[in-house]
């Protein structure tokens, strides 16, 4: 296993829009034309009405955090060499939850449910940075 990454996902033939997207720093959604209805992870049909009329279409690349864990040990590679980091679940304004990770965050404990977040990508991935204003 020497060398095997667990952080690159493998693209499938469907999937590869959506990773194609992401190398070049779009994240992409998928929408249903028949109810409207945004989803995230990609799939071919829509989850809230099952409709295969669904279109790919860019996302904002703005969220708000919906729950978080800092992880402090994780042995596959090259996770270990992350630790600690921030494993998310946002909330994309959008509308779809997408799991994630929050990057760009020296104090974990500045983070909050409901902070702002915006996307930018690690070799190909998209993860999320916290967005803090000025007081």
């Amino acid at each position: 296993m020497s060398g095997q990454r667990y952080d690159i996902p493998e693209a499938d033939a469907f999937t590869r829009t959506y990773w194609d997207a992401a190398a070049q720093g779009q994240l992409l959604i998928r929408r249903c034309r028949a109810c409207a209805r945004a989803h995230h992870y990609p799939r071919e049909f829509c989850p809230h009405c099952w409709s295969e009329d669904v279109t790919w279409e860019p996302a904002s690349g703005r969220a708000t955090l919906y729950t978080w864990s800092v992880v402090h040990r994780n042995d596959l590679p090259p996770f270990g060499e992350r630790t600690p980091y921030v494993a998310a679940v946002v909330d994309l304004a959008e509308g779809p939850r997408m799991m994630t990770e929050v990057v760009e965050c020296e104090d974990a404990g500045r983070l909050r449910a409901g902070l702002e977040l915006s996307v930018v990508f690690r070799d190909g991935v998209p993860v999320f940075q916290p967005v803090y204003r000025a007081a």
